[in-house]
């Protein structure tokens, strides 16, 4: 049996909202909030050790100015990352979770709709 994300207590503050949905993804967690992927949980060894914060490139700056220990991750270039190694880790990823609650437009992204096959013809 697999061991629960180690990050998973991040999820409390938002467990009272209708929309929250958690689905398992390369071995971390995808968080949805109103359709949108708001986080990514990752739970494997470094680069992939903390939280993955999707979001268009134009407002990572922004997000970076307020939270210093954001950066861009070293992978997933389009996605800020706060590693678990941060000294600030508890606060910062707390605060995230924070401006989440609140709807902050700068964090999260709407995952493209699946296409469906075409219908062969008969």
């Amino acid at each position: 049996m697999k061991a629960p994300n180690r990050h998973r207590w991040l999820l409390e503050p938002l467990e009272d909202e209708p929309t929250l949905l958690v689905r398992s993804m390369f071995s971390g967690l995808a968080v949805y909030l109103d359709g949108r992927m708001v986080l990514y949980l990752a739970d494997r060894a470094e680069p992939w050790r903390g939280i993955c914060v999707p979001m268009e490139l134009g407002a990572q700056p922004q997000l970076i100015a307020d939270c210093p220990a954001l950066a861009p991750h070293p992978q997933l270039g389009k996605w800020l990352y706060l590693p678990e190694s941060a000294d600030s880790f508890e606060r910062d990823a707390q605060w995230l979770v924070s401006r989440i609650r609140a709807r902050d437009p700068r964090i999260g992204i709407t995952p493209p709709l699946k296409k469906r096959p075409k219908a062969r013809p008969n």
